[in-house]
């Protein structure tokens, strides 16, 4: 018996760990159902009495969730696509090609990045894009969403590269392959657990992103997610099912992209 006690302690560890993580979602999912806010208050956990698939709907279209979704996904896939390459590229050039009087030197430089709070960033970018015209536009957000994950996308794929064994490229330069080739056809695949993981990274931060979005865009229409569910609260009520509506589809992007790229 003990023995076995001992076999099931950790299973029953990761079971309480999984419970206390799924219950704040189980809770905005059926909150998300509920007719109005008394129900939500008197039964937090219990199933919705009456289930109120019509909320999904007035989220989407009357509190423009659709608009705010889409803005999101689009600023986060397009940025976090983007960084990744950019990053790759980087990587590259500081680690494969051989340079290293000056990369290692551009290396350190890039990864500095890392010690400064984007939060100490913000009035320097806001006149950045001020002065660049592009205030009140999806540029003011792609352009730092982009540069911002560069430092720690660089760092996470120049380690990556480092282990891939350098004969291979020997052999790709013997058949006559020269520095584009071999990153397209050579490094790039052999790096894609790193970007994935990158990729995912970014996209997280994009996503989640909320002080830049809600400075720099004050059209409705360009809102994203974040900033958009802002909207659903005044100063006298608030609506808490419409609130886990849209939880509820700030979550769903994120649950798709790792089940689709969780083996890699």
């Amino acid at each position: 018996m003990p023995a076995a006690i001992k076999k099931a302690f950790p299973h029953a560890v990761m079971l309480t760990y999984v419970a206390v993580i799924l219950l704040p979602f189980l809770f905005v999912l059926f909150s998300s159902f509920k007719a109005n806010n008394v129900e939500i208050a008197t039964r937090p956990f219990g199933l919705p009495k009456t289930w109120a698939f019509e909320n999904y709907k007035e989220a989407w279209v009357k509190a423009k969730i659709n608009v705010y979704f889409w803005n999101s996904l689009y600023l986060s896939l397009s940025s976090a696509a983007v960084g990744v390459l950019l990053a790759a590229a980087a990587a590259f050039a500081l680690v494969r090609m051989k340079f290293e009087a000056v990369s290692r030197w551009i290396y350190q430089y890039v990864l500095i990045g890392m010690l400064i709070p984007g939060n100490v960033l913000f009035i320097a970018q806001y006149l950045l894009v001020r002065n660049m015209g592009i205030l009140n536009t999806h540029w003011s957000l792609f352009l730092p969403y982009t540069a911002g994950a560069l430092p720690l996308s660089v760092l996470l794929i120049a380690a990556f590269m480092r282990s891939i064994p350098g004969e291979l490229e020997e052999a790709a330069i013997v058949d006559g392959l020269r520095a584009p080739g071999l990153f397209l056809r050579i490094v790039l695949p052999l790096t894609v657990p790193a970007l994935v993981t990158v990729f995912i990274i970014n996209f997280l931060g994009n996503w989640n992103e909320y002080l830049l979005a809600n400075f720099f865009l004050s059209k409705d229409s360009l809102r994203t997610l974040p900033t958009g569910m802002v909207g659903f609260r005044d100063a006298f009520q608030t609506n808490y099912a419409l609130v886990c509506t849209g939880i509820v589809y700030s979550v769903v992007p994120v649950l798709v992209i790792y089940t689709f790229l969780q083996k890699k």
